[in-house]
């Protein structure tokens, strides 16, 4: 079942980057193709660029299940909206990318 959860937030947040991207030409070319904008952060949001890949990961279908209790995926520039502390997502994002033998 968390695999088909996972299937189902997956397509919800790359359809709707892709519409907010050709909404916003100029901010889609700051997004390679492959990677989701991300917002981080419980008050002052910061932008991070990561892997689509990392949809998958449970760690970060963890942070991915809080964005959807609190913001239900919405962002006005086409990301995800994550509320944690940037720390803590980094860390997250960093254990991802060290498993996956990537640098990001």
């Amino acid at each position: 079942m968390a695999r088909n959860l996972a299937t189902v937030l997956a397509k919800q947040i790359m359809h709707r980057s892709a519409l907010a991207a050709n909404k916003a030409t100029s901010r889609s070319s700051s997004r390679p193709k492959g990677y989701l904008a991300v917002y981080v952060g419980e008050t002052e949001e910061k932008r991070f660029v990561v892997p689509i890949s990392f949809l998958k990961e449970p760690s970060f279908q963890d942070l991915l299940n809080k964005a959807e209790e609190e913001h239900a995926f919405d962002h006005p520039m086409g990301g995800l909206t994550i509320p944690c502390r940037e720390e803590t997502f980094i860390g997250v994002t960093s254990s991802l990318s060290r498993s996956q033998g990537k640098a990001y």
